[in-house]
């Protein structure tokens, strides 16, 4: 009886115009975020480290928790994203950028969460006959974490276009080898094999010019003119507005991660170390954080050159009108271009 009178009462109700309060939806309990290889990605380290994401999740009201892998390449981390292996993918611009312009208008939109870093990537060569990118023939190749849609492949193409002109961007993409950076390092500091050359970034390629015949021929902030973000974090827009909440916490932890950073860099130097187990010194690493070429920052800088440049190629299709138009709403008021 009580049942019945319950559901008349519902039905009355619904019929009278009175709006019920319907269940929230539970958000995700574990949230599982990806990284690859490099110092760009110190500040997902360290919320690992000190589990920050736990921190503000639990501030939140929240009792959900991190899942931390690593992966290799922009191209996996969107398929893991799309397949909903992951929640938080990480990466270059140029990957993001594809994405993006893949799901945009659809009901599942990849957008960024915030900006990672601003760091140079250089291009190093063993063969004392390269002076510069003109030199390349046939017979080199250039080893990068991601052929032709890469950050590393798209700034070699941009590098390229300037040094040869219009139409001539794709003219060394047949000589790009997908390695992931740590595998590049080793072939090209082997002398053997047939990587003689090798897109690299932070601290790797530091490393690798301390060997004799080690050199760079090429620096990512002289084609953008000035420092320009290396890595993002990005999601889906069904993760963003599904788990508000998770969301915010991520947000929150990530910021916090960098203001870890800057106050103490040689505490972020030996979290890097100890959770990569990389062959480099805490010194080595502090002595990066230090550079003033490289900043933890979640504003991004200069990236839209990089998505006028794909624009223009036909890598994507749309052209967002401003950086905002490609990032969640939450970092829409940071200074970035």
């Amino acid at each position: 009886m009580r049942s019945t009178i319950a559901v008349l009462s519902v039905a009355l109700m619904s019929i009278a115009g009175v709006v019920l309060p319907s269940v929230a939806a539970a958000e995700v309990s574990d949230v599982r975020v990806a990284r690859q290889f490099g110092i760009s990605f110190l500040p997902i380290l360290v919320m690992e480290d000190k589990q920050l994401f736990e921190k503000h999740a639990k501030a939140a009201g929240l009792t959900s928790h991190a899942t931390y892998m690593q992966l290799s390449g922009g191209t996996t981390m969107n398929d893991s994203l799309l397949a909903k292996s992951i929640d938080v993918a990480g990466g270059g611009i140029a990957p993001f950028a594809i994405l993006w312009a893949r799901t945009k208008g659809t009901s599942n939109e990849v957008k960024a969460i915030a900006a990672k870093n601003c760091a140079p990537i250089l291009l190093l060569t063993r063969e004392p006959r390269i002076q510069s990118i003109r030199d390349f023939t046939e017979n080199d190749r250039i080893a990068m974490p991601a052929t032709k849609v890469s950050g590393t492949a798209i700034v070699l193409q941009m590098a390229t276009e300037k040094e040869f002109g219009k139409g001539s961007a794709f003219k060394y993409d047949n000589l790009q080898v997908a390695m992931s950076t740590p595998e590049g390092t080793t072939a090209l500091l082997s002398g053997a094999g047939e990587i003689n050359n090798q897109f690299s970034e932070p601290p790797f390629q530091y490393v690798a010019l301390k060997k004799p015949g080690i050199r760079s021929i090429l620096k990512s902030y002289d084609v953008l003119g000035g420092k320009t973000t290396y890595n993002l974090v990005w999601t889906t827009s069904a993760f963003h507005n599904e788990n508000p909440k998770t969301y915010k916490a991520f947000l929150d932890a990530f910021t916090e991660a960098m203001q870890v950073i800057a106050q103490d860099k040689r505490a972020a130097a030996e979290i890097y170390v100890r959770m990569t187990k990389e062959k480099v010194s805490v010194d080595e690493i502090y002595a990066l954080i230090n550079d003033p070429e490289i900043e933890f920052t979640t504003t991004p800088r200069n990236m839209m050159k990089i998505i006028t440049f794909m624009s223009d190629v036909g890598h994507i299709k749309s052209r967002p009108a401003s950086w905002q138009e490609m990032f969640f709403p939450e970092v829409h008021g940071l200074p970035g271009s």
